[in-house]
């Protein structure tokens, strides 16, 4: 039995203002031919298959194409899990026309937990693997408020209703093989969720107070393999071989522009996990942060010549400059824009998305923060600015960063 893991597509996501239509056009007509030429037997996309719960149409028109197309390949079954960035409603909106495409759509909890019991068969038609299908799980949907909760009390309670869960899901699942009379029939249990140990990025949104910052990989049922989405690096969790996440497929951050990307193939053989091979996705686009003072910088200009040709989509670039030392310069944009075309020319070259003022003081004493603009930061570091200029204890401005956090969680849903 064989199946392809994959996650965070953020289809529809816009990246300053440019989309990002190419690379995801690029990257499923690639996994399409990934999955017909390695004969999969199925596919799981663990979470945020959208960028937002309203996505733009063409984000949409790609995405029901891909399921379409994915029919041609052999691939028997698809699963589809909802992610933190998606809207139940939305991933609903077309779920019994792709159960009729091979595909089960799970955006949210189902009625029972036998429900989010999936049986996978291989390409001979037979019973292959049992699938717990977990998706993101809301704190509203599994837990009640109570009166008079610290936001400690809150996310143990989250992490032992997540544990629960799982746990209800898993004995259903195992219900469902004693039921086939397979006892040797494997199980795969998916989540959407930042694990202890995992490594984050800029680009994936924290799940806040309420929630939970982290479950420990101990939570888990004993399932023979775990396939998790939300954090955007690919990485097996404290050298467990059965825990891993496949990572988003095309860099969603700057921060993860350096990082390889990549798909993983599952196979399972004799009742257990046989092995994990991790499948390079092709870099569609260059994301690339020049770190340094003007003349580092301009170095690394030079050096980029040599990687960024200009031709076809996977050769472009998308730049952020993150200056220091002359960081107290206001025209920081326009000379950025001048060495590029000193470098490449006039036409060509990568394209400067970005200038961002290192975060320390001048050394004369003067503050960069009076030099930044609005635009080089986030919400979040607004709000950390304003923060400043109280006297707070740190568990006060800890609780406040707790609330921001939550307000902002909360805006992003409704606007979505």
């Amino acid at each position: 039995m064989r199946i392809i893991h994959t996650s965070d597509w953020h289809l529809g996501q816009h990246f300053m203002g440019r989309n990002r239509l190419d690379e995801h056009r690029a990257f499923l007509a690639w996994l399409l031919d990934e999955i017909q030429e390695r004969r999969a037997d199925g596919l799981v996309v663990a979470g945020d298959i959208f960028d937002t719960g309203a996505p733009p149409s063409y984000a949409r028109t790609v995405y029901n194409e891909f399921i379409v197309s994915l029919q041609k390949t052999g691939c028997r079954q698809t699963l589809i899990l909802g992610g933190n960035h998606d809207a139940a409603a939305t991933l609903n909106e077309a779920r019994s026309i792709l159960e009729c495409l091979n595909t089960r759509v799970v955006a949210g909890i189902l009625e029972k937990p036998e429900d989010h019991v999936l049986l996978f068969n291989d390409r001979e038609g037979k019973p292959g693997l049992i699938v717990c299908a977990v998706p993101f799980l809301r704190p509203r949907d599994i837990i009640k408020s109570v009166g008079g909760q610290s936001g400690r009390d809150k996310q143990r309670a989250m992490g032992e209703a997540i544990g629960e869960f799982y746990d209800q899901v898993f004995r259903a699942a195992e219900s469902e093989r004693e039921r086939l009379c397979l006892p040797g029939l494997p199980i795969m249990a998916t989540g959407h969720l930042t694990v202890v140990g995992g490594k984050s990025s800029e680009s994936v949104r924290d799940i806040y107070i309420g929630s939970l910052d982290a479950f420990p990989a101990k939570g888990f049922p004993q399932a023979d393999y775990i396939a998790l989405g939300h954090l955007h690096r690919y990485q097996q969790i404290k050298n467990q071989d059965h825990i891993r996440y496949s990572g988003s497929p095309i860099p969603l951050s700057f921060d993860e522009g350096g990082s390889p990307k990549q798909v993983l193939q599952v196979d399972f053989e004799g009742g257990k996990l046989r092995e994990v091979t991790p499948v390079p996705v092709p870099c569609f686009r260059i994301l690339k942060c020049l770190k340094g003072n003007l003349e580092e910088i301009e170095q690394g200009i030079q050096e980029l010549k040599a990687v960024c040709t200009g031709n076809g989509v996977g050769e472009t670039t998308w730049l952020e400059a993150e200056v220091s030392e002359d960081h107290y310069l206001t025209d920081l944009q326009d000379r950025m824009q001048e060495m590029i075309k000193q470098v490449f020319g006039e036409e060509g070259g990568p394209e400067l998305l970005r200038v961002r003022r290192k975060k320390c003081r001048h050394r004369e004493g003067e503050n960069v923060q009076a030099r930044e603009r609005l635009e080089e930061l986030s919400p979040k570091e607004v709000f950390s600015r304003r923060l400043e200029a109280e006297e707070l204890s740190a568990e006060q401005t800890q609780t406040m960063n707790n609330l921001f956090d939550e307000i902002l969680d909360r805006v992003r849903e409704d606007g979505q």
